[in-house]
């Protein structure tokens, strides 16, 4: 199973950003960001420690259920 990170990146670059590319472009440039896991609580935690704008854990939370149906 790729890492949600790879999966992330999908949607990195759009030319009328939404919050997912917001949150993938984030994820891209935070050197931090828990870029090998795979479980849901590793990138949870992170988040709620270092959300880059106030819905991120929501938009990730939808992005995650994305990432489980691939």
């Amino acid at each position: 199973m790729r890492s949600f990170y790879h999966f992330l990146l999908t949607y990195r670059g759009k030319t009328r950003p939404d919050e997912k590319s917001r949150l993938a472009d984030w994820a891209f440039k935070d050197h931090n960001f828990p870029k090998q896991a795979t479980d849901y609580n590793d990138v949870s935690d992170y988040l709620e420690w270092n959300s880059p704008f106030p819905n991120a854990v929501n938009v990730f939370d939808e992005l995650w259920e994305i990432y489980q149906s691939d």
